[in-house]
């Protein structure tokens, strides 16, 4: 059950809210453990407690152990902190409002759009004016699969709504048919692309942190931030759509004003981390799941924990990706995959014995 402000919490619900804080603090420390172990993981060997030792000591970094830890490793560990709980948070918000345990990002169109955004901007690259290519330079794909993403969900808002009304089940069946769509142009520029840029395409689609900068996380964070802090005022919205859209509108809650934050807050959060990151699959749909397991369907501290779970869950993903085929990299997209589709497999099989999802 879902606590409302004027609802009378049961001695269970009291103890659900004791079992959620407790999670937070582990999933908080969960979080710092990781992000240590990022800091001291890659290829070159250099050890975070050397560093924190020299540090201290006054002797400072070297040259080298600087540019390591200051310019490939901190940037990479921040980004992948904060793209692991924009795409966990967009999951847990998706979920909540579509009242479907299945729903993800995906879900209003922002990969489908972005992907689409990054294949024109691979492909078509040739074809921009000399001064705008060189202008634009490394930061062309990230641009166009933010613009791409962005532009499918306003195109999709803009078809579920109608007279001030946003329609739940319009937008998942218009998603279903722009997702159909941006595939078969995707597909039809992947087949004019040459071998390049068909390896550009293979390795963006798969995802990675390789490309982490203090330029990028600056780019993103503008879009991303503000997502990740206000995000817990949707939680009572989301607790009392739980309930259906008119007994929300009965308790008070202005539904339309949710559904519309909760989208254009997911267009920002998870378009921005697909762009920068490429595709990366199923944080968005199994850490909310396991959340749910752990803490119940209460939003007050599903968003939160979902954001930190997310966040230590791509952190390591990522350690793994550099480390199980050094000195060379594995694509993250493939790591989060592989850790992802048996957890999900796992809960659908747990659940099926419950009555379904």
């Amino acid at each position: 059950m879902v606590a409302l402000p004027w609802h009378k919490t049961s001695p269970q619900e009291d103890d659900r809210s004791v079992g959620a804080a407790q999670t937070t603090r582990t999933l908080l420390g969960l979080l710092v453990v990781v992000s240590i172990l990022s800091l001291g993981t890659g290829a070159a060997g250099l050890s975070v407690f050397d560093a924190a030792r020299d540090l201290v000591s006054g002797e400072g970094l070297s040259v080298r152990d600087r540019v390591i830890l200051m310019d490939i490793r901190l940037p990479r560990l921040a980004m992948g902190l904060m793209i692991g709980a924009a795409l966990a948070l967009s999951g847990a918000l998706m979920q909540g409002l579509f009242r479907n345990p299945l729903a993800d990002p995906g879900i209003v169109g922002v990969g489908a759009g972005a992907g689409l955004g990054a294949v024109l901007a691979i492909v078509l690259a040739g074809l921009l004016p000399t001064g705008l290519a060189v202008l634009i330079g490394a930061h062309l794909v990230p641009v166009a699969a933010f613009l791409g993403g962005w532009a499918s969900t306003l195109l999709l808002y803009r078809v579920a709504t109608r007279g001030g009304q946003t329609s739940v089940a319009t937008m998942l069946l218009a998603g279903i048919a722009l997702g159909a769509l941006a595939g078969a142009l995707t597909g039809m520029l992947v087949y004019m692309a040459d071998d390049r840029q068909l390896r550009d395409l293979t390795f963006w689609n798969m995802g990675s942190l390789a490309g982490a900068s203090w330029s990028k996380l600056a780019a993103s964070l503008p879009l991303i931030l503000p997502v990740l802090l206000l995000s817990p005022l949707l939680a009572r919205g989301l607790n009392a759509l739980a309930l259906g859209e008119a007994q929300a509108a009965h308790l008070g809650i202005h539904v339309e004003t949710v559904k519309r934050l909760a989208i254009l807050g997911v267009a920002a959060a998870a378009g921005a981390a697909v762009a920068v990151a490429g595709g990366i699959g199923f944080v968005g749909i199994v850490v909310p799941h396991l959340l749910r397991l752990a803490t119940g369907p209460d939003h007050r501290y599903l968003l939160p924990n979902a954001a930190l779970l997310g966040a230590s869950l791509l952190v390591g993903a990522d350690m793994v990706a550099r480390v199980i085929v050094s000195p060379a990299e594995l694509p993250i997209g493939i790591v989060t995959a592989t850790m992802g589709a048996p957890v999900f497999l796992w809960i659908l099989l747990k659940r099926r014995g419950l009555g379904g999802l």
